[in-house]
């Protein structure tokens, strides 16, 4: 029986929530080639600062991550994708998100009543207290240094744990992988001193990434001159995802 299916086995058996304790105290082997690389992660802490006031939801993001992170061509699955929100006069709120954003956004039905409609960038918040995190059985998924929220893939069950207690819908399970699948910030790209790939293909600047706790950077600008929400602030999981000019209707 190879790993993976032994510690399914072992899940299966044990009692329900209880901690099982695996795989804690090592290197994850992708840190460790960061190491070889000579970055220090303890020198950053990252965030995104996303502006709804400047996403035209055309979604080259999407396609930009996608490409980058080998993120499955299907539907459904998304590091990041975009949505439309619609409210209309009476109250009524519709959100779409077709193919993420990728296939476009048709025409509105009875426009005359639409009251407001923008476009919201979604992706995992990379919190700072991530239910994710709590749940994952085998610690595949953890919290790097400088605030990255990634899954060790050579760990990873597929119990899907992680999947169901994320609060904000950002994970998928990889089908040809089966293993949990999310945004990494294109970590890949951050030890290299390059943004994630999402942000470099955003055409109007609706995607501000960089140093959560420095003053003399692009996200600390943004976050000092807009007033800055989260997603669902009353689960405290204190997300690294900071929004400005957020609808009250996103969730």
């Amino acid at each position: 029986m190879d790993r993976r299916g032994f510690l399914s086995d072992v899940l299966a058996t044990c009692c329900a929530g209880a901690p099982l304790l695996l795989g804690v105290l090592r290197l994850p082997s992708s840190l460790a080639q960061v190491a070889a690389q000579g970055y220090d992660p303890t020198e950053h802490l990252y965030g995104m600062g996303l502006d709804v006031n400047k996403c035209i939801g055309c979604a080259r993001c999407v396609v930009a991550c996608k490409t980058e992170n080998d993120v499955p061509q299907e539907p459904h699955f998304f590091n990041t994708w975009i949505e439309r929100y619609v409210i209309r006069d009476d109250g009524e709120v519709a959100v779409e998100s077709p193919n993420g954003g990728i296939d476009g956004f048709g025409p509105i039905e009875n426009a005359e009543q639409v009251r407001r409609t923008f476009f919201v960038p979604k992706l995992c918040n990379h919190c700072e207290n991530p239910p994710c995190v709590q749940v994952c059985p085998v610690g595949a998924t953890f919290i790097t240094e400088d605030g990255v929220v990634l899954v060790d893939e050579d760990y990873c069950i597929g119990c899907r744990y992680c999947i169901q207690a994320c609060p904000y819908g950002a994970r998928y399970m990889h089908p040809e992988k089966h293993v949990a699948g999310k945004c990494t910030f294109c970590y890949h790209r951050l030890v290299k001193g390059k943004v994630p790939a999402c942000v470099e293909a955003c055409p109007t600047g609706a995607r501000i990434f960089g140093e959560v706790e420095a003053r003399a950077t692009p996200l600390a600008r943004f976050m000092r001159l807009n007033e800055i929400q989260v997603l669902k602030p009353h689960l405290n999981t204190k997300p690294k995802a900071y929004y400005a000019n957020l609808d009250h209707e996103v969730s």
